[in-house]
């Protein structure tokens, strides 16, 4: 096919340059910093699972760094407040009138940090914004900066102090992720240099306008018919699975489609292929759906889940 160069035009190599640039701070981890611009092309949020010490606030600060945009950082703990997040209106006795001060939602880039050591009612604070990218303070309903991306991180269920996050807000995140250990040969280079703060050293590649400008990209990137019964089956399949109580929502399949477009751009692609929704399957409908063998209220591990949807794809044919 000879439609990438006509679409992509100059913008292919900023794509490229984008795409090292994080990989320079994540070194090793170049499937994870596919996935993570991937959401972020996609006009997604992005949901990281792991440890704590691996990457995930480095990932933030280079993606960030990388477009020019602002981030701003919020630790999530028991005792944070959804005006904490979105901001409040506080009386000036100056001026006798209510002055809006905005939280850490109104930047580019929003890390929420262990998003799940916060109760439910702060976790909710996020909905309105990463659905709408609007939140509404007092009753006025303020918009939130262009592009707006969410990084959230949380710890395995496991660790004490966690509140899992329910059906409605893992719907929001278009792709879960985790990133891992470092390769051996990364991880001794980064104790020999004692410096892991490598996200300075990204280069700023665009500013948000252009950012934009590649997210609007993503809609011109074709899906023909065939590949789009194919991810209608793979998303069907999740709903008729005897092993899956849930399966995956109208949004989720949005989701997958739109993440199918935006890894097509990142390797340089007009069109999209069938490995495009075959590989993104699992990242990005794993975190929606729920197992037929664990009781309501339970929360399996992310492997089982994973496990599941993998399987299920794997029966769904693959359109020739």
């Amino acid at each position: 096919m000879t439609a990438a160069p006509a679409l992509l035009g100059e913008e292919l190599p900023l794509i490229q340059t984008l795409r090292h640039a994080v990989e320079s701070a994540l070194e090793g981890k170049a499937e994870t910093v596919e996935l993570a611009l991937t959401a972020l092309l996609a006009r997604g949020h992005l949901l990281i699972e792991d440890i704590p010490g691996v990457g995930k606030t480095t990932l933030a600060r280079a993606l960030a760094r990388a477009v020019g945009g602002e981030l701003r950082r919020v630790q999530f703990t028991s005792d944070l407040l959804p005006s904490d997040v979105v901001g409040v209106s506080i009386y000036d006795p100056r001026d006798a009138k209510f002055v809006l001060r905005h939280g850490p939602i109104f930047a580019n880039v929003l890390l929420a940090d262990e998003i799940n050591r916060a109760s439910p009612r702060t976790q909710s604070a996020l909905l309105e914004g990463m659905n709408e990218a609007q939140v509404t303070i007092d009753g006025d309903t303020i918009p939130l900066p262009d592009p707006f991306f969410v990084i959230a991180t949380q710890n395995p269920q496991d660790f004490a102090g966690t509140f899992p996050l329910p059906e409605s807000q893992l719907d929001r995140f278009m792709l879960r992720v985790r990133i891992g250990y470092p390769p051996p040969q990364v991880e001794m280079r980064l104790l020999l240099a004692g410096n892991t703060d490598t996200a300075t050293d990204v280069p700023v590649v665009l500013d948000p306008a252009r950012l934009v400008g590649l997210q609007r990209h993503v809609d011109r990137i074709s899906l023909d018919h065939a590949l789009l019964a194919y991810l209608h089956g793979v998303i069907t399949a999740t709903r008729t699975s005897p092993t899956l109580s849930l399966g995956a929502s109208t949004r989720g399949a949005m989701s997958l489609g739109k993440a199918a477009r935006a890894r097509a751009l990142l390797r340089g692609r007009a069109y999209c292929i069938a490995d495009d929704i075959h590989d993104l399957a699992v990242p990005v409908l794993a975190h929606r759906v729920r197992l037929t063998s664990h009781a309501d209220g339970f929360v399996p591990s992310r492997d089982e889940a994973e496990a599941a949807v993998r399987d299920i794809v794997a029966r769904v044919p693959i359109p020739l």
